[in-house]
């Protein structure tokens, strides 16, 4: 049985310190602004997350695109050429194309490296969703389990990975057509906070409305309250509300026994989407 690696793409918002501590190989996607291509890489050389937000703040939008088939190719080709098989657990198909592109890469490669195996897994996940779901992949590899037996428990897990976040500008999700913008204007006006979530297909769902940032806060911990199945591990991102994300990380903390805590940007590609305090709660949960 040959060696495997886990891949995946820079939408599971790992910083760049759990990206080595977890062995991994990743694929950064990429944005334009202001007329330039920036890499989504995860030690931020591009661009420091906290100006990128800044720049949103300011009014500057920026545009995002997929992984090519190319890019995948090159990566994977490398990968095999070195003696591995590839499990890798792509970015929501519900939000972007970038799954498509890695499973035709990987059946170009398959065919050009007849010895190799490349399993693809749609996550259904994004942000640290998607990072959650690799980091458990990652933990299952550790035990000794084979390539099969990883991408089988990532198709069943991946159904337990509860998405619940909030945002604290209606009007970028305006934008990107999740709101109407007479809702956002009066949203707005009253200080309503949507609460969302991550449905199965992997599609971004308005679910709920509070008013006010704290009720919105507390609408995340009482959610998982309400859900969670597995406490021990919780990530939190956040756009550039790292306050916030601590004040819910002590909601969560104080209610259950939470093992491993990760709190970390949105990035950008969909930080573009959501804007600047953006709120996200990921934990294991009942069975969608």
């Amino acid at each position: 049985m040959r060696d495997y690696v886990i891949y995946t793409d820079s939408c599971c918002d790992f910083p760049a310190e759990m990206v080595e501590e977890l062995e991994l190989q990743l694929q950064p996607l990429s944005f334009l602004m202001e007329g330039r291509e920036y890499f989504n890489y995860p030690d931020n050389r591009d661009m420091d997350p906290h100006v990128f937000y800044d720049k949103l703040r300011g009014g500057t939008l920026g545009t995002t695109a997929a992984v090519n088939v190319g890019s995948f190719q090159e990566d994977m080709t490398r990968i095999v050429e070195a003696g591995h098989d590839i499990l890798c657990i792509s970015f929501s198909s519900g939000l972007s194309t970038t799954y498509q592109s890695a499973c035709i890469a990987a059946q170009d490669v398959m065919a050009a490296y007849p010895e190799s195996r490349i399993a693809v897994v749609d996550s259904r996940a994004a942000s640290l969703g998607q990072g959650l779901l690799v980091y458990l992949a990652v933990q299952e590899k550790r035990k000794g389990r084979s390539l099969e037996e990883v991408r089988a428990f990532v198709e069943e897990r991946k159904d337990h990975i509860d998405h619940w976040f909030t945002v604290d500008d209606l009007n970028h999700l305006k934008r990107g057509g999740r709101v109407s913008a007479a809702a956002a204007l009066f949203g707005t006006m009253l200080q309503m906070k949507p609460v969302l979530h991550v449905d199965d297909d992997g599609h971004l769902i308005p679910v709920s409305k509070v008013r006010g940032r704290k009720a919105s806060i507390q609408a995340l911990a009482d959610k998982m309250e309400e859900l969670v199945e597995d406490p021990s591990v919780v990530f939190i991102s956040h756009g550039d509300c790292l306050a916030d994300a601590q004040t819910l990380a002590e909601m969560v903390k104080a209610k259950f026994p939470v093992e491993k805590m990760v709190i970390n940007y949105v990035g950008p590609v969909i930080g573009n989407h959501s804007g600047p305090g953006t709120l996200a709660l990921f934990f294991q949960g009942k069975k969608k």
